[in-house]
């Protein structure tokens, strides 16, 4: 049982077989989830607070004191800082997943105070009956709201879903310089409901990250991108650099930990590298975006 090989392959069977199973079966971008046993039961347990959560947008806005028709025409001269375009349409009644979006952003404009003066938000319908379109007539209220009206075209059937959702996204983008001519514009899906730092975060982003000069000519970023496609295993070359450099970094640390655990004088490059693939193998396994969530811990 001295041997470091015995060690190490303990280390691996107890990791990889019983501790990361145990702890990460129900992660569900984890490579350990049990899509059997807890799909079902996950499933209707976010339908359900979903309903929940779009009752409580509703009523949000049943109670919200409607601004003057000046604010909602879209006809303030000011040139926002940050145009926030919530592209919309029409879907299951019972989630009020645009409520719940535009709810959401509402309520942290109001929190962001004096930071956030400077911030519109724009609703943007591109469902093709756009009067349809319930959620949005309770919206427009308190919104600025543009419409693509296309109910007198017919539907092209050669047009597949993500060419009509591409088209949307240039309609929205387009119109939202037109109407507002903003220095910065976020385009946010209706079922995109934002974090809560999500304007601390921005303002990082727009006032300190992008006067850097490889970032001061960009003309566009991505703030979301979907957890199946977060994982280090990826073509990205930038992905597979920063999988490298976890694994460079705990390598050694871990290496030194069982060094000193082991009564061991000194470190090897094969324990190095040993535990170098170990913490890489275990950071892929268990999920990328499980790690990426750790940052929300600093400010």
């Amino acid at each position: 049982w001295s041997s470091p090989f015995i060690h190490l392959l303990t280390l691996t069977v107890v990791t990889f077989s019983v501790l990361a199973p145990l702890i990460c079966h129900r992660l569900l971008h984890s490579y350990f989830y049990l899509r059997r046993w807890h799909l079902n039961s996950m499933s209707q347990e976010f339908l359900e607070q979903n309903q929940q959560e779009g009752q409580a947008a509703l009523h949000y806005f049943e109670n919200l004191q409607i601004p003057n028709a000046s604010d909602t025409s879209g006809s303030d001269s000011s040139q926002p800082l940050l145009l926030i375009t919530i592209i919309t349409v029409q879907r299951q009644n019972d989630f009020h997943y645009v409520l719940q979006v535009a709810s959401h952003f509402h309520r942290l404009l109001q929190k962001c105070g004096a930071r956030c003066q400077s911030h519109r938000i724009l609703l943007c319908n591109v469902e093709p009956d756009p009067s349809s379109h319930q959620d949005v007539r309770l919206l427009s209220s308190f919104f600025p709201t543009i419409s693509r009206d296309k109910a007198g075209e017919n539907p092209d059937p050669r047009e597949n879903h993500f060419e009509k959702e591409k088209q949307d996204y240039v309609f929205c983008l387009e119109q939202s310089l037109l109407v507002y001519n903003p220095e910065y514009v976020l385009m946010v899906e209706d079922d995109a409901v934002p974090e809560e730092e999500i304007f601390a975060v921005l303002q990082h982003l727009l006032l300190a990250r992008f006067s850097k000069p490889h970032l001061r000519d960009a003309l566009y970023f991505k703030l979301y991108h979907p957890e199946r496609l977060q994982r280090y295993f990826n073509p990205e070359p930038m992905r597979i650099l920063e999988w490298l450099g976890l694994g460079m970094f705990l390598g050694p640390v871990l290496a030194c930990v069982y060094s000193r655990a082991a009564g061991r004088a000194g470190l090897s490059w094969p324990l190095v590298v040993f535990f170098a693939l170990y913490s890489m193998a275990l950071s892929e396994l268990v999920g990328r975006h499980y790690l990426l969530e750790l940052r929300r811990l600093a400010p």
